[in-house]
């Protein structure tokens, strides 16, 4: 699996954290919380990162992704009742539009949950 090594260490924080602060809290309170367990990991990351969608080579919209870890993982963090099939798509393109294969997404409900997606850039346009 791509980055396995990098994507366990992501996911065990991910737990960390939802076993420390539990469910209710907005996103940006989980993310804020994943920041410190980045920097005590020594994980290399980048917060509320742009990402420009491209078409036929023109700058047509721009998102931010939650972070990006050691510029491999693209990590996106919900705090919804439950994820959704649009919660993943948008992780989806955000890995299109970056130079970046694998992304997380983690959700923390009520119940932790997380989704592991790998674009396969031999398809992209």
């Amino acid at each position: 699996m791509r980055h396995e090594e990098i994507t366990e260490k992501i996911i065990g924080i991910f737990y960390k954290v939802h076993r420390g602060l539990g469910y209710g809290f907005l996103e940006k309170v989980y993310e804020n919380a994943m920041i410190v367990e980045f920097e005590e990991a020594g994980l290399k990351f980048e917060n509320q990162c742009p990402i420009c969608v491209r078409y036929r080579g023109k700058i047509v919209g721009s998102y931010i992704a939650d972070f990006v870890v050691e510029g491999k993982i693209v990590v996106e963090v919900k705090a919804l009742r439950e994820l959704s099939v649009a919660d993943e798509w948008q992780l989806l393109n955000y890995l299109r539009s970056t130079d970046n294969s694998v992304g997380l997404l983690f959700n923390y409900g009520r119940k932790a949950e997380f989704k592991r997606k790998i674009y396969d850039k031999i398809r992209k346009y």
